[in-house]
């Protein structure tokens, strides 16, 4: 990415011209060798400073220093001067005025530490500065060569198939440093070259980077962590931020700039497609859940197959999780990994309630979701694809029973809670609850218990309660609103139904 020393516009490639002659009064370091030379400027004024900028050679043939012996104050005064303006060095041009540099002159440029050279008679001052003007004019090309290379090189990443991963490695590549992308929660998730960071630096761009994310702007800004300076910009739009992208470069000039900022466009605009993708995705699971809680797993497994791998054919358990979880774009990316590394024999949905699960029977999944992501999660008993309404209805009563971060299995709540079913005086009192149904089934012929415990273990689907009770679906709707007139309840209420679940479960 860098030119070479003869081509930047140093003091030691300024030296190092032959055709100017040069010649240096005195050993310089790397350190002064490698100060930039922003131009070169001629004075005899005995006090320039007012008409010079920081990071400027200046020449001079000594003219102000007529009359002057070597122990004068003038050289010690002027010198100061130079050096309290930013000058980078001081030309001499000898065999003008006087032969050789004055003593005095060198001793004060000794004395402050600014680097001081001969320019010599056939040297004009001109030529100094076109050489200076030259080598930065060829820095100014290589640079903008080197943009124009990058980005063509950026181009080219972006078409693989890991695109955006390849784009940000190609970033780090043609910048020389490091760089590294961050989730909306402020998460590192790709980084070149891996594990570079020390865990000190790590942790606190991570904590910068996320306060960052946290205020909801797009925003750009220079971090310090430690003795490294990072170079962060968000990505997305105000108020819907995706991440941001860090770079560490020892080079970050204006180039440097427009090259990070082609690649932050093009991982905006590749996290903008993730996000309309993952809509998509959502909304496609969500529909194959509603197709499983109708009884149709045929077509779940039809259309999960090419999309993400084959769901089992064998016994399966049911999972649900609460309602907070659907909505967490964390646990939504971490199922999608999980189905990934399962190839396929996981399915998740959302639903009305929270995402459903499916995965083969004792998977450890459920619980891992539980754990990592602070959730409540549910199991249902072994069941199959075909038979998820009647297993939700499970995993439902058992996710009441389960804490934050915690599963909990409908056998251990079966064994627990519904074997008090059992009990005689339970019995009685889920007879009473009935009663109303049970009298109006008996004196109407209505088949309103029965079409009230299809519809529950139906999941409250009317199309599958239909087909379990051979009847149309608006026989069921119509008997189950009359079930409410009868109880003088309203159906919407889980509590409702699952008092009703348990008198039902009561009686069998």
């Amino acid at each position: 990415m860098s030119t070479s020393l003869g081509d930047s516009p140093t003091l030691g490639s300024l030296l190092a011209r032959r055709d100017l002659d040069l010649r240096a009064a005195g050993e310089f370091d790397a350190t002064t060798l490698a100060a930039r030379v922003q131009g070169v400027h001629s004075s005899d004024l005995a006090d320039p400073t007012p008409f010079l900028a920081e990071g400027l050679v200046l020449l001079t043939t000594g003219t102000q220093f007529l009359g002057s012996d070597d122990d004068s104050p003038d050289f010690d005064a002027y010198v100061a001067r130079l050096r309290g303006r930013g000058i980078t060095a001081l030309g001499f041009g000898t065999e003008v005025v006087r032969e050789g540099i004055p003593r005095g002159l060198d001793a004060a440029c000794r004395a402050h530490g600014l680097p001081l050279f001969e320019v010599p008679y056939r040297t004009p001052f001109i030529a100094v500065a076109r050489a200076n003007a030259q080598a930065i004019a060829a820095e100014e090309y290589a640079r903008r060569s080197w943009a124009l290379a990058a980005g063509r090189a950026l181009s080219l990443a972006a078409l693989r198939a890991d695109g955006l991963a390849a784009t940000l490695d190609e970033l780090a590549r043609q910048l020389g440093g490091w760089v590294g992308m961050f989730d909306a929660a402020g998460a590192l998730t790709h980084e070149h070259p891996a594990a570079s960071l020390d865990a000190a630096t790590r942790d606190g761009l991570r904590d910068e980077v996320s306060a960052l994310l946290r205020r909801g702007a797009r925003a750009g800004s220079s971090l310090h962590i430690g003795s490294t300076t990072f170079h962060v910009q968000t990505l997305g739009r105000g108020g819907h931020l995706r991440g941001a992208i860090a770079v560490s470069a020892e080079v970050f000039d204006r180039e440097a700039r427009g090259v990070v900022t082609t690649a932050v466009a093009m991982a905006g605009l590749a996290l903008e497609q993730r996000q309309t993708l993952a809509q998509a995705t959502t909304a496609l699971r969500a529909g194959l859940a509603e197709a499983l809680l109708a009884g149709d797993g045929a077509l779940v497994r039809r259309v999960s197959k090419p999309l993400w791998g084959t769901l089992g054919t064998g016994a399966v358990a049911i999972g649900l999780t609460d309602a907070e979880a659907a909505r967490r774009e964390d646990v939504l990316q971490w199922l999608e990994s999980a189905v990934a590394a399962r190839g396929g024999s996981l399915f998740f949905g959302r639903i009305e309630d929270g995402l459903l699960l499916a995965a083969p029977a004792g998977d450890g999944v459920f619980a891992e979701l539980a754990t990592k992501l602070s959730l409540r999660v549910g199991v249902s008993a072994p069941a199959t694809l075909d038979t998820a309404p009647v297993a939700l209805s499970q995993a439902r009563v058992a996710r009441e029973r389960a804490s934050a971060g915690s599963l909990a299995a409908f056998a251990e709540v079966r064994g627990g809670l519904l074997s008090v079913l059992d009990d005689e005086r339970v019995g009685a009192i889920a007879r009473a609850e009935l009663e109303p149904l049970l009298r109006h089934d008996a004196e109407h012929a209505t088949a309103l218990v029965s079409t009230l415990d299809a519809w529950l273990a139906a999941d409250t689907a009317h199309e599958a309660a239909a087909r379990a009770l051979g009847v149309h679906r608006h026989t069921v709707r119509a008997r189950l609103a009359l079930t409410e007139r009868v109880l003088g309840v309203d159906l919407s209420s889980f509590a409702v139904r699952a008092q009703l679940w348990l008198a039902l479960r009561a009686l069998d």
